[in-house]
């Protein structure tokens, strides 16, 4: 994605997982925001949005963290809130393990308390090493956790699937994370 489009998907994150506010921007209960609104509050802001640019920032966003609604009217972030939002995902079976990518200095707090959501409201597993490498080098020099989601599904543990196919829970105890040596 174009460095223009980059800083503009950046300002969307913000205001539609962590500040609406920020613009004066409403989310309604489920996170979605007038599409029409976003632009005229962006715009009033100093933020060259609109319809064209967002349609190709969802495109081409190679992460996929935003949704437009069917009728094209409104837009969300799939996951990744810090403020309260219902995304109203069903619960689905996991796959026998995910993986969590994070930075080598993490780790000791993590086998202290396991993964927690800190700000936002769930624990993003990926569901392949690759992933959770990238997501992890974001963050420092990147370390995969493995995460026994089977057992942890068994032991009553919730897991949701986002649209972009990132997996979302509400914590991972310790007991369920597999450390690198």
């Amino acid at each position: 994605m174009e460095r223009k489009l980059v800083g503009l998907s950046r300002f969307m994150s913000l205001v539609l997982r962590h500040k609406p506010e920020e613009i004066g921007l409403a989310l309604d209960r489920e996170g979605w925001a007038d599409l029409d609104e976003l632009i005229a509050k962006a715009r009033a802001h100093g933020q060259p949005l609109d319809r064209d640019l967002i349609m190709r920032i969802v495109a081409e966003n190679e992460k996929q963290r935003f949704a437009v609604s069917a009728d094209g009217r409104r837009i969300r972030a799939r996951q990744g809130h810090s403020v309260n939002v219902n995304l109203a995902l069903a619960a689905v079976i996991p796959p026998p393990e995910l993986y969590h990518g994070t930075a080598l200095r993490h780790l000791e707090s993590i086998r202290a308390a396991g993964l927690n959501p800190g700000s936002r409201q769930h624990v993003h597993l990926s569901p392949d090493a690759e992933t959770a490498v990238r997501v992890g080098a974001r963050h420092g020099k990147p370390v995969v956790l493995v995460v026994a989601s089977a057992a942890m599904h068994q032991a009553g543990h919730a897991f949701y699937r986002s649209e972009n196919g990132v997996w979302l829970t509400d914590a991972v105890p310790a007991s369920f994370i597999r450390f690198p040596d």
